[in-house]
């Protein structure tokens, strides 16, 4: 028979799942808070939407966003693009145009330094493959802003200003170069807006 009394034995457990518990809330509320403080005090800049494939239609409750700065054009590639495959992450930098959106001035597989009146964005890592032709394609990237999460039902109105061209998104983006969606906007009207928390 044990000599650890029924109280006794239940404690490292006990203590285990509470250790658990304190581990799983810090690491939620750490993604929280690095959300909220881009939204917060990141650099906003609007982007202009692009219609997307009609077969990539409403996912669930979100929509798919594609932007003019998704697809990058060698030319924006001042020092080339990479000539072997890599695991790569593109740097963009955004400057505002005549029209209120801000649009792609340069980009590199390198980090640019920053310059004033522009803002840098960060792509999301991804596989790059060189392009065998003698004129290479734009250049695809995501920067994790290409969902937004709607109430059920909603999306198809968002959907078709999207393909419209009509749909708009206000952006932040923080001094690492990493984005969050603020707002949503059909015609220039916000319909949606991201709370901090």
């Amino acid at each position: 028979m044990s000599g650890l009394s029924p109280k006794r034995r239940w404690l490292p457990p006990l203590i285990a799942a509470l250790i658990a518990a304190v581990l799983q809330t810090a690491a939620l509320g750490y993604m929280v808070e690095s959300r909220a403080s881009i939204l917060r005090s990141g650099k906003e800049v609007l982007l202009k939407t692009v219609p997307v494939d009609p077969r990539d239609l409403l996912r669930g409750d979100y929509v798919i966003l594609s932007y003019d700065i998704s697809r990058l054009p060698p030319e924006l590639f001042k020092i080339g693009l990479p000539t072997v495959a890599q695991e790569a992450t593109v740097f963009v930098r955004l400057a505002p145009q005549p029209d209120g959106f801000w649009a792609a001035s340069e980009a590199s597989f390198q980090p640019l330094a920053p310059a004033d009146g522009t803002v840098l964005l960060q792509s999301q890592p991804f596989t790059y493959y060189p392009q065998s032709s003698e004129s290479p394609t734009s250049v695809d990237v995501a920067y994790g802003i290409e969902r937004f999460y709607v109430p059920e039902g909603e999306g198809r109105v968002l959907e078709q200003a999207r393909n419209a061209e009509a749909l708009s998104v206000s952006v932040r983006i923080n001094d690492a170069g990493r984005a969050q969606i603020r707002q949503i906007a059909v015609a220039g009207a916000p319909v949606y807006e991201e709370p901090l928390y």
